[in-house]
């Protein structure tokens, strides 16, 4: 058995390693493409260049390392089916959930490595590649002008025109210079001649007039004018062109992207914190309010405040257990939050809630007031205070309510990250699961079955992964199933494929892409004729 493990586990390195670097070059160029052009004409270095095309691998590695097992799956199995290999290892007593086998601990592995590489390569990669991208758009353009032209050399201070520029000299012939950096006063530079070049440290701009004149007109005065004749002048303009400098990713602060796993389940933990801290302030002022009504209240409850959990803070632990990793935590709740919250009991009044989940019956709601935030998981604002409230503790109301649903968002956000390197890396598991049992049921299908799996699995896979992102940032959606929801669905798929195989055509006269297509036109017409749908031919 160990040999038909092996056997099987070879068929899928070549395909893996085909698809992986097709499906790289091909995104990784798309990539490119789109910033070729705050690339080019800035003067960097093939250094630079190179740099940056080898930064933009890693993220693109994060999305296609699940395809290639998809696709490497999908080769590997149709090509056994297709040659009768299956058929004869079947016969041998081999089933075929058994050949799965070496392709899901195969699987398994790519996902722990896919996790640790997102954990740790990926975050580091894309720090350094934002720092890198700072750095390049901080550079300014390479500094070219053109004859018959109005050029400009510091946008809205100075422009010039030159009816000639010999390129290789800097000779120019007939130029005029425009100079608007004084805001009180106009000048205009008129020469016969005149030569440009760079100064040494090629980022100021060195220009030599010959015989000319200077005019100059106060904006102000209309009857005031000024003009020098000169035979020779030199004009210093600083700072027109800006070399490369490189940016210290070290000293740049980290966004979601290029954070790992446990440095961005500490700023959820400080997210969810400032929540709960905004969630208790909304329900502090509700009761002000109440308060001011003269309304019965409910019985107080304690504060308490709990950590996000989830999977990211599971992984923490483990990692701080086995290797021994300082685990981040959340700040604690300060002492002095706890005491602010407290509302002072007034004579015949009992003690309001400070936070928690207070239940108010209908009668202590009272027309035209806010009402606080129902739960601690999406924040709502009702209706605006009437005008015998108090403004202040209306106004203390409504920046709670901001400041919730913005750490609400920020929460989300980080939640959404986390889960999302977790869901990726476990589809290297799912696409094994769905690829196998659709190649066995159609061992002929070829590289068309290959083709056409792959792109529907991967659009329908990567559309719900971004338009999750995108609910969940809204917190329309929990991120769990924003990240998690494909991966459900299509282990649910693949689960119901396993359980029938062992029923697809494994011989060389079946199984084809076109019986495929034949298969699935013939699925339709089945539940047409199940809800009642007429048949061809019968008139009705």
């Amino acid at each position: 058995m160990k040999i038909i493990n092996r056997y099987v586990l070879k068929e899928h390195v070549g395909p893996f390693i085909f698809s992986l670097s097709a499906l790289t070059s091909v995104v990784l160029l798309q990539y490119i493409a789109r910033k070729f052009g705050d690339l080019v004409g800035r003067g960097l270095s093939w250094q630079v260049i190179t740099e940056f095309l080898l930064l933009s691998v890693p993220f693109t590695i994060a999305m296609t390392l699940p395809m290639a097992v998809l696709v490497a799956v999908l080769y590997a199995f149709s090509r056994l089916a297709s040659e009768n290999e299956i058929t004869a290892l079947r016969a041998g007593g081999v089933s075929t959930r058994a050949l799965m086998l070496p392709a899901l601990v195969a699987g398994t592995v790519v996902a722990i490595f896919m996790l640790w590489f997102n954990d740790q390569v990926l975050p580091a990669a894309n720090h350094q590649l934002a720092a890198l991208q700072t750095a390049i758009f901080r550079t300014k353009p390479t500094f070219a002008l053109k004859p018959q032209v109005i050029n400009t050399i510091k946008e809205g201070q100075l422009y010039l025109r030159a009816g000639q520029i010999d390129e290789g000299s800097g000779l120019m012939k007939d130029v005029t210079i425009y100079d608007l950096t004084d805001a009180r006063r106009r000048r205009t530079v008129y020469a016969d001649s005149g030569t440009l070049a760079l100064a040494r440290n090629h980022r100021d701009l060195m220009m030599h007039l010959y015989h000319g004149m200077m005019i100059s007109a106060p904006l102000k005065s209309n009857d005031q004018l000024n003009r020098i004749y000169y035979r020779q002048d030199l004009l210093k303009v600083a700072e027109v062109t800006n070399t490369f400098q490189s940016i210290d990713a070290d000293t740049t602060s980290k966004g979601q992207r290029e954070m790992s796993v446990c440095e961005m389940q500490a700023a959820l933990n400080q997210a969810n914190l400032a929540y709960q801290h905004a969630y208790a302030d909304s329900v502090l002022a509700y009761w002000r309010i109440h308060e001011e009504r003269a309304s019965a209240l409910p019985p107080r409850t304690d504060s308490v405040y709990h950590g996000s959990g989830g999977i990211g803070a599971l992984y923490c632990a483990v990692l701080h257990k086995l290797l021994h990793v300082r685990e981040a935590q959340a700040a604690e709740v300060p002492p002095a939050m706890a005491a602010s919250q407290v509302v002072r009991q007034e004579p015949g009044r009992r003690a309001a809630p400070i936070a928690g989940h207070p239940r108010p019956s209908p009668g202590d709601q009272q027309p035209g007031a806010q009402q606080p935030i129902g739960r601690p998981g999406r924040a709502t604002l009702g209706p605006a205070p009437s005008s015998g409230l108090n403004v202040g503790n209306s106004m203390e109301l409504s920046d709670a309510s901001m400041r919730l649903n913005e750490a609400e968002r920020l929460r989300n956000s980080y939640s959404v990250e986390i889960e999302k390197k977790f869901s990726l890396a476990a589809a290297c598991i799912v696409f094994v699961i769905v690829g196998a049992p659709i190649a066995l049921r159609f061992p002929r299908g070829g590289v068309g079955l290959v083709i056409s799996v792959s792109f529907a699995v991967f659009g329908i896979y990567y559309v719900g992964l971004i338009g999750g992102e995108s609910l969940a940032d809204k917190g329309i959606i929990p991120p769990f199933w924003a990240m998690w929801g494909t991966n459900v669905i299509f282990l649910v798929l693949g689960v119901l494929l396993m359980l029938r195989m062992g029923n697809e055509g494994v011989t060389a006269r079946g199984g084809s892409f076109g019986e495929m297509m034949d298969a699935t036109r013939a699925w339709f017409a089945q539940r047409g004729m199940t809800f009642g749908a007429p048949r061809s031919g019968d008139g009705t």
